[in-house]
C-alpha cells in the first residue's frame, strides 16, 4: 500500500519549465534536453527556448520567468561574459542552472592555452553548409549534359558551349562549393532548348575557346571512341564552324562568354562567381530553395 501511495505521488510533481538559454538558436540546448528527457517518458516537461540571448536584460527577463514558474535554465552560451552574467543572475535569484557547455571549453581553453572563438551557431552554421554542398551536388549531378532542362530555372549557375569545352568538370568543381550548376550542350546545326533562353540570362554562362585548343581535348576522346583521325569531331572548319555557332547562340541569349583556353578550373570558376556577385550581389547571389 505505502509503495502504491508513493508511486502516486511521484505521479502528482509538478515538471518544472525548462528555459534553454542561448546565444544561438539554442539547437544544441534544445536536443540535449529532449534527449535527457526520453529518460523521464511518463512526464511530459515544458521546454521554452530562449535564443539570441545577447543583453543582461533578456537574462534577467527570463531567470524571472523561471522563478515564477519554479523552473529550471539549462544554457549554452559560448560567449564566456554572458554565460558568467547568467550563472550569477540564477544564483541571485535561486533559479537552478545547468552549463552545458562552459565546463568543457574552460577547460580546453586552459588546456590548449587559447581562447575559443565564442560565436554561437557555428555547428549550426557548418552543418547547414555541409548539406548545401551535398544537396548542390545532387542537382548538378542531375541536371549534367542538359539532363532534366526543364528545371535549370532553378540553378544558380548555367554552363553551356559545345563538347569538350570542359562544361561537366566546372560544374562538379562549382558543386563541391555549394553552387546548385545544370549544363547544356550546344550540338551543332541543334537548336537548343527554349529552356535555356528562359533561364535568367545573367545566370548562364557561355564556355569558348579557340580552335586549335578545342581539337587538342578532342583528341584523345577520338582515340577512346575510336574515331577516323579526319572525323568532323576534330576537323579543323567544323570546329570553327561549331564555336562560331555556339557564340551566336550566346550572343542572341545574351549570356556572359567565358574563354577557357589553358585556364585552370580554379580560375573558371572564381570569375563566374565574381560575375555573380556583380549582378546579384553578394546576399542574392544564389536562386531560393
Amino acid at each position: 500500500m505505502q509503495q502504491n501511495d508513493k508511486s502516486k505521488n511521484d505521479h502528482n510533481r509538478i515538471c518544472p519549465t525548462i528555459y534553454v538559454v542561448s546565444g544561438g538558436k539554442g539547437l544544441s540546448g534544445n536536443n540535449v534536453v529532449r534527449s535527457v528527457l526520453i529518460q523521464f517518458p511518463e512526464y511530459k516537461c515544458p521546454i521554452k527556448v530562449v535564443p539570441d540571448v545577447h543583453s543582461k536584460q533578456v537574462i534577467l527577463e527570463t531567470v524571472e520567468k523561471a522563478r515564477g514558474r519554479k523552473g529550471v535554465i539549462v544554457h549554452t552560451m559560448v560567449d564566456p561574459v554572458m554565460r558568467k552574467e547568467v550563472i550569477r543572475a540564477c544564483e541571485e535569484h535561486g533559479v537552478p542552472n545547468f552549463d552545458i557547455f562552459g565546463g568543457l571549453s574552460d577547460f580546453l581553453s586552459q588546456s590548449l592555452g587559447t581562447q575559443p572563438l565564442s560565436k554561437p551557431g557555428l555547428y549550426r552554421l557548418s552543418n547547414i553548409e555541409y548539406f548545401r554542398r551535398i544537396e548542390a551536388i545532387e542537382f548538378t549531378m542531375k541536371h549534367d549534359d542538359g539532363l532534366n532542362v526543364q528545371k535549370i530555372s532553378m540553378a544558380d549557375i548555367v554552363l553551356t558551349g559545345v563538347s569538350r569545352t570542359g562544361k561537366t568538370p566546372l560544374s562538379i568543381y562549382l558543386g563541391m562549393f555549394g553552387w546548385r550548376v545544370a549544363n547544356v550542350p550546344i550540338i551543332p546545326e541543334q537548336e537548343p532548348p527554349k529552356e535555356l533562353y528562359e533561364a535568367d540570362s545573367r545566370r548562364v554562362f557561355g564556355l569558348t575557346t579557340t580552335t586549335n585548343y578545342l581539337i587538342a581535348q578532342r583528341t584523345n576522346r577520338v582515340r577512346e571512341m575510336r574515331l577516323s583521325p579526319d572525323h568532323d569531331y576534330i576537323n579543323p572548319r567544323k570546329v570553327r564552324m561549331e564555336l562560331d555557332y555556339a557564340n551566336n547562340i550566346f550572343t542572341k541569349g545574351g549570356f556572359y562568354v567565358l574563354k577557357v583556353t589553358n585556364r585552370p578550373i580554379e580560375t573558371n570558376a572564381n570569375e563566374i562567381v565574381s560575375i555573380l556577385d556583380q549582378h546579384f550581389g553578394h546576399d542574392k547571389m544564389r536562386v531560393p530553395s
